[in-house]
């Protein structure tokens, strides 16, 4: 479909084109330009929570949430409600500020921002932004939230442009896939609910630095992408396994450790000044029930079962759910290290990336509407069959209507949840569906688009083209397959 369309402007790239020598219209440029219109359209699908009307006495303006605008019109987005909830407002610096809740039970909880330390930092840096427009009287004035939320906004789009641009170059030679990145559904819907398009820039630039043979900078990247969410330090694991595969440990290692110190650099000083503070994201993690799109919920949703841990007290960790779906991750990680080392073919590196992060998302207790994200680049590189990932793009963004609807509440005429997780099942179904294909691409590399010619992996760096060198003491069960031969090949011509 995006190669048809590329007509338009010069059409599918050939065998011997020369990529980039036209005056303007790149496929870079053509595809950022896509980009920025599906941003427009994401930002348009938010617009209707930052409304303003009069409340008071005195006719003050305020954030028109009124007749639940925020389900009615699908546009919720947690950047604003968190600017007063974070206390944001308030101009308090994240981590150092704390303030008491109230809980279920009647105790006093103290409270501090809940999000890791480069996305809490882009909150208060996008909050002191905002505050500076609204003293500036000759700029155009709004409550301030809505400045908050448009700061924010335009933060995240720069970071799905460096998501898009880089994954497109990670495509190589097929460089219109990057269309289905900048493209996706899941862009209109998402981009703007959190800050995790932060992490996704600095997960596929750590990737694509990582494709360049520069393994301290893809370690940065990937440390401070593991600064703002944790999952761009799971791809080291992939790269890890690899690497063994291939002899090449010693580069793993100097991106590990260049992770581990980005990640350090950013997160020391804040747990060292407000321990209290940055300790928080983690607690509130190790409490937190099972999510409304986790699997578990799902369970519980369509039979009596009530959990893991049955009913719990306020405060309390659900123990036997942690580890439930810590041990359900470590497995998936298990196979994906068998897959990556047993394959008769060397998997390419978006392949594995891809179903390690399935499968903790798949795993785990918590899959906020905006994970999804993650997926689309990885999916993207790893299996770009357009019409199966505009399928499961489709789903999955289409899922935030009975989502919406089911917090609108049935007696505010909304959905009952098992309108709900029912969508969620079909949205898990078709993520387990590409994962099932990228298996069977792995075990047939014939199979795989990306794999013609000569070529061997595109965001390989030290990988690509690189022979199997694994360490002599790997037991034989964790070695490639052989390849059969049939015995009438034996046999002299």
């Amino acid at each position: 479909m995006v190669s048809a369309l590329s007509g338009t402007v010069g059409g599918p790239v050939g065998r011997h084109a020369l990529i980039g020598r036209t005056r303007f219209f790149t496929p870079m440029r053509v595809i950022l330009l896509l980009a920025v219109v599906f941003l427009a359209m994401g930002w348009s699908t938010k617009a209707a929570c930052i409304q303003q009307a009069p409340f008071g006495d005195q006719g003050q303006m305020g954030l028109d949430w009124s007749g639940s605008r925020q389900y009615v019109a699908l546009c919720y987005s947690d950047t604003v409600p968190l600017y007063g909830a974070e206390r944001l407002d308030q101009g308090a610096f994240p981590y150092k500020k704390s303030w008491e809740e109230t809980r279920g039970d009647g105790s006093i909880q103290t409270r501090y921002m809940e999000y890791p330390v480069l996305s809490g930092l882009y909150q208060y840096g996008s909050m002191k932004v905002a505050k500076a427009w609204d003293s500036i009287t000759w700029l155009p004035g709004a409550i301030q939230v809505a400045l908050y939320f448009n700061v924010v906004a335009f933060g995240l789009a720069l970071a799905w442009l460096v998501t898009v641009w880089a994954s497109t170059l990670l495509a190589g030679r097929r460089v219109w896939d990057g269309a289905m990145v900048a493209c996706s559904p899941l862009v209109i819907v998402h981009v703007f609910t959190n800050f995790d398009p932060l992490a996704t820039a600095f997960a596929m630039g750590g990737l694509l630095a990582w494709a360049r043979k520069r393994p301290v900078l893809a370690g940065i990247l990937l440390g401070l992408g593991g600064a703002a969410k944790l999952y761009p330090l799971l791809l080291l694991g992939p790269l890890l396994v690899l690497c063994l595969r291939t002899g090449k440990t010693r580069e793993w290692l100097v991106t590990a450790l260049s992770a581990v110190a980005a990640w350090l650099a950013v997160n020391l000083p804040i747990a060292a000044l407000f321990p209290n503070g940055w300790y928080e994201f983690f607690r509130l993690n190790s409490e937190r029930g099972a999510d409304p799109d986790s699997i578990y919920n799902v369970i519980m949703s369509f039979t009596p079962w009530t959990g893991l841990d049955g009913p719990l007290a306020q405060g309390e960790s659900p123990s036997n759910l942690n580890a439930v779906s810590f041990v359900l991750f470590a497995v998936v990680c298990v196979g994906v290290g068998y897959v990556a080392l047993t394959a008769q073919r060397r998997p390419r590196v978006a392949q594995l990336c891809f179903l390690l992060v399935a499968g903790f998302l798949l795993t785990n207790k918590v899959w906020s509407p905006q994970y999804s994200l993650w997926l689309v680049p990885l999916a993207v590189l790893a299996l770009p069959h357009r019409r199966l990932l505009l399928a499961w793009m489709t789903i999955d963004a289409l899922v935030w209507v009975p989502r919406m609807m089911y917090y609108l509440g049935v007696s505010n005429k909304g959905l009952p949840e098992q309108w709900f997780t029912g969508t969620v099942v079909i949205r898990d179904i078709a993520v387990l569906v590409l994962c099932a294909v990228v298996l069977r691409q792995i075990y047939r590399p014939d199979e795989d688009l990306v794999r013609y010619g000569f070529i061997d992996d595109p965001a390989g760096g030290v990988l690509d083209q690189a022979p199997d060198k694994q360490p002599s003491w790997f037991p034989r069960w964790l070695r490639p397959a052989q390849p059969q031969v049939k015995e009438a090949e034996l046999q002299p011509a």
